[in-house]
């Protein structure tokens, strides 16, 4: 176990020097960045010059966009990175790890609430699904999986605003606290009351648009194992049939699932940029957006590296769980 923890160490670093390099020149390269972003009205009316604008570049190691150039750049980045150094962001007058620390949290909130609404949701649904297969309930469920899985997040989520925000008025339309009230010191509680009154319908979008997907994937891992020659034995043998399928049938679905938990951690603290969005939530989705709409390259690279980091963690801790849940799998 040990061993193999080291070697999938080892791949992770040469994996993200990968990721980083590819990310890196990406950014770099991108049509317009933050200097040309927040020098355009200037260069428009004439109240700068392009000279005024190249210098701004080269103070803020934009200037060269060569291949050479580009990797020198990356070198400092990188070098910088090693020391715990993410840099400092152009947008946010902050240092990148602040900024991230401070806005992530929101994200992780609302991703962990849709997680486990997701989770109690999808795998009883999922496993009734199977037991009664080319049931009435069956179709139903099933044909309400998809429609959630296809519609896009901004689709819903302008939807459930029109709906419960603006005609029947249940919900606040946008933000994170209702802007026309003001909390006092002692207003704790009525605060964090606004917040999560603001916050229902986002996780409910969150919640919908995952449903479907984890649904359907322990519905089609139930049907397989249901057919095995195990499954007939314990029937045979008088096994009940909650014990069959608890016990026996989902037991052994759980690797597969297990499998699809590997995207957890990025997606916990990775927030959701487009219903952050609509919705208008400082979480760190929207706060990403915002920075690469800006051309902040030094957030978009610490953003990017942190989740790639969490995506490798999540693929070991997946790996991991394996021999949990069946200690047949050994890892060398």
């Amino acid at each position: 176990m040990g061993k193999y923890v080291i070697k999938r160490l080892l791949l992770a670093l040469l994996i993200l020097v990968g990721v980083s390099v590819l990310i890196y020149m990406l950014v770099m390269l991108m049509p317009a960045d933050y200097i040309d972003t927040q020098t355009a009205a200037a260069l428009a009316n004439g109240s700068m010059t392009q000279e005024d604008v190249m210098r701004l570049k080269e103070l803020y190691g934009l200037a060269d966009k060569s291949f050479l150039g580009i990797m020198k750049s990356y070198g400092n980045w990188l070098t910088s990175a090693l020391r715990g150094d993410l840099g400092f962001s152009f947008m946010f007058g902050r240092p990148v790890s602040e900024v991230i620390g401070n806005y992530m949290w929101l994200s992780f909130g609302i991703a962990l609430v849709s997680f486990i609404l997701q989770t109690v949701i999808s795998i009883p649904l999922g496993i009734k699904a199977a037991v009664k297969q080319y049931s009435k309930y069956d179709y139903s469920v099933s044909v309400f999986a998809m429609i959630g899985t296809a519609l896009p997040s901004f689709f819903l989520s302008a939807l459930l605003m029109n709906v419960f925000s603006i005609k029947l008025r249940w919900f606040p339309l946008q933000g994170l606290t209702t802007a026309t009230r003001i909390f006092g010191e002692n207003e704790n509680f009525a605060l964090l009351a606004d917040k999560l009154w603001h916050l229902v319908l986002p996780i409910t979008v969150l919640t919908m648009l995952s449903v479907g997907g984890l649904m359907r994937y322990t519905r089609t891992n139930m049907l397989e194992v249901m057919g095995s020659d195990y499954i007939r034995t314990a029937r045979a043998k008088g096994l009940s049939e909650r014990k069959v399928i608890y016990s026996h049938a989902f037991r052994n679905t759980l690797i597969p699932l297990v499998t699809t938990l590997s995207g957890l951690l990025p997606s916990l603290f990775g927030g959701a940029m487009i219903t952050e969005t609509v919705f208008a939530l400082p979480g760190i989705g929207y706060m990403a957006l915002r920075a690469t709409r800006g051309g902040d390259i030094p957030f978009v690279m610490g953003y990017n590296m942190f989740l790639a980091i969490l995506t490798v963690l999540g693929m070991l801790l997946s790996d991991l769980s394996y021999t949990v849940v069946d200690p047949r799998v050994k890892l060398r």
